[in-house]
């Protein structure tokens, strides 16, 4: 819980951080640049509110591992979804629109999340899962966006270390495998998911795992 919101922190601290300029500069998730990201960061906010509050009584069907589903493709920023984020985030017109109503809903998120049992059982997506594992889980969420937000970004604050550490753990779980122990957090990240293309010498190290790689999340 603790993590999640020291990840959540630091992500939209260092958005409210960003000058007017990077906003228009590309992100690391494909079609989008920072603004779009700014704003799909907005739904997510919004998703984790509605989830903290949809109790359920069945058994958990996931835990924070199982939460994420490996997709076939990775995504080219053409899925309905991704374009109405694109449409969504043009709308807002000025930077300051967006990062107010992020600080605004984030904030709630960021409030909600402290305040939730983690014992409690929740249910998003068809699926049921303590309030704890939901809230893990999107450390790994949290974590992979940051890294996405200052991609292009060499001046903006990195996520803090913990972030990346649990979140390469969790990428472990995920591919059955750990990552080769002379990768950075970031990179095991990186290329874990397909963000950056690992070099040939990576490659080699990651051995049988290099096959099962990039980890699509949905």
């Amino acid at each position: 819980m603790d993590l999640f919101s020291r990840s959540w922190t630091a992500l939209r601290t260092a958005v409210a951080e960003l000058p007017d300029k990077a906003f228009e500069q590309p992100s690391g998730c494909t079609g989008w640049l920072v603004r779009d990201l700014v704003c799909h960061l907005i739904i997510d906010a919004q998703d984790v509110l509605i989830t903290l509050v949809t109790p359920a009584e069945a058994e958990p069907t996931v835990d924070a591992v199982t939460y994420w589903n490996i997709q076939d493709q990775p995504p080219t920023g053409e899925d309905p979804l991704d374009a109405l984020i694109v449409r969504l985030a043009a709308a807002y017109g000025e930077p300051r629109l967006l990062t107010f109503h992020l600080d605004d809903v984030g904030s709630a998120a960021g409030r909600a999340a402290e305040l939730a049992d983690p014992g409690a059982r929740v249910s998003t997506r068809g699926e049921v899962l303590t309030a704890g594992d939901y809230l893990t889980a999107y450390v790994l969420e949290w974590t992979l966006h940051h890294l996405d937000l200052i991609a292009h970004l060499p001046d903006a604050a990195e996520p803090p270390p913990e972030g990346p550490a649990r979140s390469r753990a969790m990428l472990a779980e995920i591919a059955g495998a750990a990552f080769p122990a002379s990768f950075s957090d970031k990179d095991a990240l990186l290329i874990g998911t397909g963000r950056r293309a690992p070099t040939a010498a990576e490659r080699a190290e990651l051995g049988a795992l290099a096959a099962k790689l990039p980890l699509v999340l949905g």
